[in-house]
Formats: structure tokens, C-alpha cells, sequence
């Protein structure tokens, strides 16, 4: 199989409330919302770069810790963890230093958890 192009990677996250998460993470992500079909509302990258993040609206509500989550690559944490809360993002522990890179665990407004990581080639 040959390597997976972002437009062919797919990323599905749960949610109870598609049309808020899409306002949260549309903004979090700098994407914008391409299409929405009920369960579903797609999030994509305007420069084609990113992969498209797709939002889909479950009845059973999130329990405990994602086995998987999203890493946003900052220039530095300040000011992205004070615009991801005033999105409406929560910490959940941090800011650490992780092998090197700081690194805060927050929660998006369901309680998705994802993390602000700085990394020097952000």
C-alpha cells in the first residue's frame, strides 16, 4: 500500500453536539466546516495540508480517557492554551515538560482530550 496522502487520511471524533464541536475545533484547527450530512459535519483544512477531521454525533456519551487523541504542534504554549480556553477548552494537567517539549493535556468541551505540545519546528 502505498503512502496516505492527507486528503485520504480521515479522522473521526464523537461527539454529543456536532455543530459545537465544529465551532470549537474549526477555530482550534484554523479549518473550516465543508459539508454537513447528519451524523457528520467535516472539517478541513482550507490549504489542503492538514487531514480532514470529521465529527460524528453519537447518542452514547464519551466514557474515560481516548485511546487515541490529536497533538497541536505550537510555536510556543503561550498564547495558544489561552486561545484553545477561551475557546472553551479546559486544562487537565499541565504545562510539563514531556522528553523536552513542553506539554499541557487539555480537554475540548465534550471532554476529548488533546494536547498543546511545542515542538522547535513548529
Amino acid at each position: 500500500m502505498a503512502a496516505v496522502t492527507p486528503k485520504e487520511l480521515v479522522m473521526v471524533l464523537d461527539c454529543a453536539d456536532r455543530e459545537a464541536l465544529a465551532d470549537f475545533w474549526s477555530q482550534a484547527l484554523g479549518y473550516r466546516v465543508t459539508r454537513t450530512t447528519p451524523p457528520y459535519t467535516a472539517l478541513t483544512d482550507p490549504e489542503g495540508r492538514g487531514p480532514e477531521l470529521l465529527l460524528q454525533q453519537v447518542p452514547e456519551p464519551k466514557r474515560g480517557k481516548n485511546r487515541m487523541h490529536l497533538d497541536l504542534r505550537v510555536p510556543a504554549m503561550e498564547p495558544a492554551l489561552s486561545r484553545v480556553v477561551a475557546l472553551g477548552a479546559r486544562v487537565l494537567r499541565g504545562p510539563f515538560d514531556d522528553a523536552g517539549c513542553p506539554t499541557t493535556v487539555l480537554a475540548d468541551p465534550e471532554g476529548n482530550e488533546f494536547c498543546l505540545i511545542v515542538f522547535e519546528s513548529a
